[in-house]
C-alpha cells in the first residue's frame, strides 16, 4: 500500500467528537478531540490522544483532571462542534499569516457550563459527560496519550452522539 493510499484509508475511519475540558489557571479551557476510547472496565479508564503541542494537554498535565463532553448529533451539537473545530492559536493552522495567525480563539466564551469538583467544565448542551483524574500519560509519536480514571458522569439527553460521519469532518494525517 502506498503512503497516499494509507492516508486515504485513515481518512475514512469514523470517530466520535468530544469536547475535552480542563482547568486553566483560575479559568477553564476546552478543545475538540476525536481520539477518545474506553480502555478498561475495572477500574473504569479512558484514553484521550492530544497533539504534543496542545494547550489543553499542558493544563491537563498540570492539574491532573479533565472532562469529556459528548455532543449530540443535532443542530445544537453541530453548532457547538464548529466553535471548537480550530486550534486556540490561529498560527497553528498552516498557511495563516498576519492577523489571522495572531488570533487566539477562546472557545468557551459564551458557552454555558458548570464546573466539576476538580474545576473542569461540563457543557450545559452536552448529551453526556464524564470527569477523569489522570492516571498515566505516554508520549506516542506526535501525540500524547492520557489515560484517565473515570470519577463521575451522567447522560443528560437521550440522543445519538456526534460522529465524524455526521459532520463529514475527518482528523487524519
Amino acid at each position: 500500500m502506498e503512503k497516499d493510499e494509507v492516508a486515504r484509508v485513515m481518512h475514512e475511519m469514523p470517530y466520535g467528537l468530544y469536547i475535552i475540558g480542563c482547568r486553566e489557571g483560575d479559568g477553564v479551557n476546552a478543545m475538540m478531540a476525536d481520539w477518545v476510547m474506553q480502555v478498561s472496565f475495572e477500574p473504569r479508564l479512558v484514553a484521550v490522544s492530544f497533539e504534543n503541542d496542545s494547550n489543553t494537554l499542558k493544563h491537563v498535565s498540570e492539574h491532573k483532571a479533565f472532562t469529556v463532553n459528548l455532543l449530540a448529533q443535532n443542530d445544537e451539537g453541530m453548532e457547538l462542534a464548529r466553535r471548537f473545530a480550530q486550534p486556540s492559536s490561529g498560527g497553528k493552522v498552516k498557511g495563516r499569516k498576519g492577523a489571522e495567525a495572531a488570533k487566539v480563539h477562546h472557545k468557551l466564551d459564551g458557552v454555558d457550563c458548570e464546573l466539576t469538583g476538580s474545576g473542569c467544565p461540563v457543557l450545559s448542551s452536552a448529551m453526556a459527560w464524564f470527569e477523569c483524574e489522570v492516571e498515566e500519560s505516554f508520549s506516542i509519536g506526535d501525540h500524547t496519550l492520557v489515560v484517565g480514571r473515570v470519577l463521575d458522569g451522567r447522560i443528560e439527553k437521550e440522543v445519538e452522539p456526534m460522529t465524524s460521519g455526521y459532520t463529514g469532518w475527518t482528523y487524519s494525517g
